[in-house]
């Protein structure tokens, strides 16, 4: 079994913004007709928005905790269910990654992310697979809270769809 969590904010004031690209990923997944997830529902035990998969191998999670705090549902998931550190993928936003590519790796630091950082805090841990997608714009002085909080642009939201139809199929290979 594996846990994927992708990271965001709860509510739709930070639903197409920038730090909410784990959200958005983990919505794809969910949307994606290998997983045959449903729906999704808010567990109260995780504080968390959870979908099975339809062979239950696969749990999707979208912490509500805010992005400071996911290490709780992430912790509350992974002891409810029973799994190690190694079958968690973590998707979040990345600062140092440019728009449109991504990082898969294992075991590295926060970066100075905070819910990676919440994670490492509640697990004890770094030993799980980080997808870290870039939304990076190469403007500098637009980094930082405001930047992350913001929209994508038109003609990011365009690209979208292939990033994650390209992440999905990569993600999907590597978790079967």
């Amino acid at each position: 079994m594996k846990l994927i969590v992708g990271l965001g904010n709860p509510g739709t004031r930070y639903a197409k913004t920038r730090h909410n690209i784990g959200f958005m990923l983990v919505d794809a997944l969910a949307q994606d007709t290998s997983l045959d997830c449903g729906v999704w529902k808010m567990n109260k035990k995780f504080n968390a928005e959870i979908a099975h998969s339809a062979d239950r191998k696969t749990i999707l999670l979208k912490p509500q905790t805010f992005m400071n705090e996911s290490g709780r549902a992430v912790r509350a998931a992974l002891q409810f269910f029973k799994l190690p550190s190694d079958d968690l993928y973590v998707i979040h936003d990345d600062l140092d990654v440019p728009f449109g590519a991504y990082k898969i790796q294992q075991g590295r630091g926060s970066a100075g992310h905070r819910g990676i950082e919440s994670i490492f805090t509640y697990i004890a841990t770094r030993n799980f697979t980080r997808v870290r997608i870039g939304i990076a714009d190469g403007e500098k002085q637009k980094q930082g809270a405001d930047f992350v909080l913001a929209r994508f642009t038109k003609k990011e939201q365009k690209e979208l769809p292939a990033l994650f139809a390209r992440l999905t199929k990569e993600l999907l290979n590597d978790i079967a």
